[in-house]
């Protein structure tokens, strides 16, 4: 019995680490290669192969600054100050979750949202959350805050098998992600939330309220030069 469970245990520990190598190595490769698909965009292929994933990688310099700028302000306006977590945003949200009774905000960080949608699955555990932050960890000081972005605008969904900036704003507007104007990138950036949803509610009062203020505070936040 004892060496079923420690046989067990060196399996455990072998797994855990060869997952750690992989993100690593990912990492590693998709610093300066294109992120093609992810955790996210897997797993909504497997759950209906018919569908095909909307996703179109574009660089850095050809995403119009306007939706960088609403993307940090709508989602982590302490981006380039933090060093993949934001101790006083978490705080804030468990408190307001605490004083709601239920979970009303995240407190997640663009980096920690990536991390998730690269190499993880969106259902809530102690275990996910755990490796969501080595994960974060391990980008943080692989990838620079320009690199980060750059992916996480890439692989972001904003709908139904849509993924990444370009093949929405081909999707919503008809036009390239360079070209969005301050009005469409706050309005990509406000559905964030809930894309599926708002994909077909794009008059709904709570998404036009977030638009507002994205576009009151998009002036103030900081990207990545």
């Amino acid at each position: 019995m004892k060496a079923f469970i420690v046989r067990t245990l060196l399996i455990l520990v072998s797994l855990v680490l060869l997952v750690q190598i992989w993100i690593f190595g990912s990492l590693v490769w998709w610093r300066t290669h294109p992120v093609e698909t992810t955790m996210m965009m897997r797993i909504d292929y497997w759950s209906d192969p018919s569908k095909p994933i909307k996703h179109e990688w574009r660089d850095y310099d050809d995403i119009s600054n306007y939706f960088k700028h609403a993307i940090v302000a709508a989602e982590d306006g302490k981006f380039l100050q933090h060093k993949g977590f934001d101790w006083e945003g978490m705080q804030f949200a468990l408190e307001r979750n605490k004083d709601k009774g239920k979970v009303v905000a995240g407190g997640s960080t663009i980096s920690q949202q990536l991390a998730k949608n690269l190499f993880l699955f969106n259902k809530r555990s102690f275990v996910r959350k755990g490796q969501e932050a080595v994960a974060t960890f391990m980008m943080e000081r692989i990838w620079s805050k320009q690199r980060i972005l750059e992916v996480y605008l890439n692989s972001v969904e904003f709908g139904e098998n849509i993924y990444g900036v370009e093949a929405a704003s081909q999707h919503y507007f008809g036009i390239s992600s360079k070209s969005m104007s301050r009005e469409q990138a706050a309005f990509l950036a406000a559905i964030l939330p809930n894309p599926k949803y708002y994909q077909d509610h794009r008059n709904d009062h709570k998404l036009q309220f977030r638009k507002r203020l994205i576009l009151r505070y998009m002036r103030y936040s900081h990207i990545p030069k």
